[in-house]
C-alpha cells in the first residue's frame, strides 16, 4: 500500500493550498480516508476524513467552515482544500486509509491502516 501526499507549501496567512493524496495497492472505494497534520512539538491531530463512498464527511472544529475533504473514487485520490489558511495550519500534513469502517474512531490516529509520508505546509504572518 502506498499513500504519497503533494501539494504542501509556503503560502501567506488567509491563502489556500489544495492537498492531495494518490492511494495504490488497496481498494481505494473500500476505505474511508482521512487527513490529520502534526506540528513540532506536538502530537498528531485529525483534520477531516471522509467515508469510502464520499456521502459522508467529518472535520475538526479548528477547520471547519474552511477545510474541506472530498474524494474521486477513479483516481484513487483524496484532497484536502485548504482557505482562509492562518499560521496555525503550519505543520506536516498525512493522509490515511481507514478501512471500510465509519465511526468516532475515523477521528483518531487509531482508526487508520495505512499512512503516507506527509507533506509540509506552512504559513507566513
Amino acid at each position: 500500500v502506498q499513500l504519497v501526499e503533494s501539494g504542501g507549501g509556503l503560502v501567506q496567512a488567509g491563502g489556500s493550498l489544495r492537498l492531495s493524496c494518490a492511494a495504490s495497492g488497496l481498494t481505494f472505494s473500500s476505505n474511508t480516508m482521512g487527513w490529520f497534520r502534526q506540528a513540532p512539538g506536538k502530537e498528531r491531530e485529525f483534520v477531516a476524513a471522509i467515508h469510502w463512498s464520499g456521502h459522508g464527511t467529518v472535520a475538526a472544529d479548528s477547520v471547519k467552515g474552511r477545510f474541506t475533504i472530498s474524494r474521486d473514487n477513479a483516481k484513487n485520490t483524496v484532497y484536502l482544500q485548504m482557505n482562509s489558511l492562518t499560521p496555525a495550519a503550519t505543520a506536516v500534513y498525512y493522509c490515511a486509509a481507514g478501512g471500510i469502517t465509519w465511526s468516532g474512531r475515523n477521528q483518531r490516529p487509531s482508526g487508520y491502516n495505512y499512512w503516507g509520508l506527509g507533506t509540509q505546509v506552512t504559513v507566513s504572518s
